[in-house]
């Protein structure tokens, strides 16, 4: 992206990841992640005129210092590992949720409300449902402390009132009066399901459920669900900001929630994508489904026969399965639909950890031929070896 990085032993994004910094499905307007970006940002600003301020082409490259530490996550949070995060060098990583800008927004100031929309991209299995880069928007919204001076309200009754049932498990802050808090919890949530409502506006009787959650940044916190086709979909992850955050970024006579939610988990319902890998096709057959504005349910043009192949090794202390879904995706790229721990034991003379995994391979637009596949699971076999440090069995 026309910037030099020097490499160091941090080192851990390939090129099968690199190469999609560019792609950014987001701004490709006929794309379904594109097409709800867009009904979402219609929906907010139409319900609060002038307050949210779009942003969509941020740096994908950041500091750990703004993708964790301005956020409050631990020392020892587990999104900070190598084995969880892609990183450039040691202070320089792809950021993993789109909260990475948010210390930014804040410090500048230059409006109430923010809508931030990002690939971020993550060190994950490998299925239909899981993608190194992925999409996510994130919703901020800030307010005037002093408009609430002179509200009284009692910690019961703010707690009643923004449905937490555990206030010690998911407390009002400090630094906050029960009174503002509930103030702004109340209207996060009238936002969300709002939102909703707006983008499931076809789903008759839509049901939704909050759940209370934890995050580093928020507090309280909740997740909202949707039923949709009768299962529990997380849509939002949400929150009232917390205090610190807005102090650090010259915010302290400023109180806030924010939001994110992952484009493909709505936009694989609302369009019908049984594959996460689909979104990143080129083919016609799939980029000629979709038109900026309408919502349409995807058509498989076709579906080609999986060709399965086992691989079983010993494992190093070390081993962690990111690190082998890792290889999966540098090694098979987008033909390796699934790779599934079917088997694992521990030997009980040597206390040696086995592992077995059976990989999917499946393209999308042609059948694969058993000798094509059994050269990239050779490649395979030996580059897990390499890189994990394991025992082939």
């Amino acid at each position: 992206m026309g910037k030099d990085y020097a490499t160091d032993s941090w080192t851990n994004v390939g090129p099968s990841v690199l190469e999609k910094l560019e792609r950014r499905l987001h701004l490709q307007a006929n794309h379904p992640l594109a097409i709800l970006k867009a009904k979402i940002e219609h929906h907010m600003n139409e319900a609060e005129p002038g307050v949210y301020r779009s942003l969509d082409s941020l740096n994908p490259v950041v500091s750990p210092k703004l993708n964790f530490d301005d956020l409050l996550f631990e020392a020892d949070h587990p999104g900070r590992r190598p084995t969880d995060t892609y990183y450039v060098n040691a202070d320089n990583l792809l950021r993993t949720h789109t909260s990475a800008h948010q210390s930014t927004v804040l410090r500048d100031r230059s409006s109430r409300g923010y809508l931030l929309t990002a690939d971020v991209y993550r060190r994950d299995e490998v299925d239909q449902t899981h993608y190194p880069v992925f999409h996510q928007m994130e919703g901020i919204r800030t307010f005037d402390r002093s408009q609430f001076a002179g509200q009284h309200m009692t910690e019961a009754e703010a707690l009643a009132a923004m449905g937490v049932k555990d206030g010690a498990k998911n407390p009002i802050q400090r630094q906050h009066t029960p009174a503002e808090a509930a103030a702004v919890a109340l209207h996060l949530k009238s936002t969300l399901e709002n939102v909703i409502k707006n983008v499931f506006a076809s789903e008759k009787g839509l049901q939704w459920r909050w759940n209370e959650e934890y995050f580093p940044f928020t507090s309280p916190s909740w997740e909202l669900e949707v039923l949709y086709n009768g299962k529990w979909l997380e849509l939002f992850g949400s929150g009232v900001v917390r205090q610190e955050i807005m102090d650090n970024t010259g915010n302290s006579d400023r109180i806030g929630w924010a939001f994110g939610l992952g484009l493909e988990r709505i936009a694989m319902r609302m369009f019908n994508i049984p594959d996460i890998r689909l979104f990143w096709s080129t083919d016609e057959r799939f980029t000629s489904q979709f038109r900026a504005g309408s919502i349409s349910s995807f058509v498989p043009f076709s579906k080609y026969p999986p060709c399965y192949k086992d691989i079983s090794f010993w494992t190093p202390p070390t081993f962690h399965d990111n690190d082998f879904s890792e290889v999966v995706r540098e090694i098979a790229g987008d033909i390796a639909e699934e790779a599934k721990l079917i088997d694992e034991f521990t030997h009980p003379k040597t206390g040696r950890a086995s592992r077995c995994y059976r990989i999917n391979y499946r393209a999308m637009d042609r059948t694969l031929t058993n000798a094509e596949v059994d050269e990239v699971q050779e490649r395979l076999r030996q580059a897990v070896v390499e890189r994990c440090g394991v025992e082939l069995r």
